[in-house]
């Protein structure tokens, strides 16, 4: 896919305040200091399209951009900040799981994983959950390019040995670097391709 535009549409507070629900949309989300807007930005092939920011868990609206005039990419808080307050912290996973749930043209959510750790329980805990929720997901594994090759692969198996114990398939999964811009077009060929399915389908988002 050729990115010929990608510009900030809003911000929102709640998910009712979200843009219309009028065309296909596409999530990122993960555990803060994941890299999600830096890989957001690796994907858009703009340097600041997405806020990054030396603090984790800077993200705490619904951030919408609207990419070549015919999809959404969704820019959502991250799951558990380490540095908020246990209210602030139920708002977030408030907001989060809302959207996820009630967002119609939600047609894929990335969830994004630091490839540099074994297996963390909060992000199985997460998997499972859209698992269990009915969400349409895939598995975005970041920072490659911090690891040697072969670690990085070896990282990737272990999650995905983990979650075979309660899985019977996996579902896509990516391995990624911002900084090399890694498995920016595996990400982005899927969205065409699921673009052009849901186009030549005449799939619907209205209720």
């Amino acid at each position: 896919m050729v990115i010929k535009t990608a510009t900030f549409v809003k911000s929102s507070g709640k998910w009712q305040e979200c843009p219309e629900p009028n065309m296909p949309e596409y999530a990122f989300i993960g555990r803060s200091n994941v890299g999600k807007s830096s890989l957001i930005n690796a994907m858009m092939n703009h340097k600041d399209l997405a806020k990054t920011s030396g603090t984790p868990g800077k993200t705490q609206l619904i951030n919408h951009f609207l990419v070549n005039e015919n999809w959404y990419l969704t820019d959502l808080p991250g799951y558990g900040y380490a540095k908020v307050s246990k209210v602030q912290r139920k708002d977030f996973e408030k907001l989060i799981t809302n959207y996820i749930l009630n967002r119609r043209n939600l047609v894929n959510l990335f969830v994004l994983i630091d490839s540099r750790h074994s297996p963390q329980k909060i992000d199985l805990e997460f998997i499972q959950w859209c698992g269990e929720s009915g969400v349409p997901f895939s598995i975005v594994f970041t920072k490659a390019d911090k690891l040697k090759p072969n670690v990085a692969i070896q990282n990737v198996e272990a999650y995905k040995n983990e979650l075979l114990k309660t899985w019977e398939d996996l579902p896509e999964t990516y391995l990624t670097s911002a900084e090399k811009k890694e498995g920016c077009e595996e990400i982005l060929n899927f969205i065409q391709t699921t673009n052009e399915f849901l186009e030549n389908n005449s799939v619907s988002f209205d209720e």
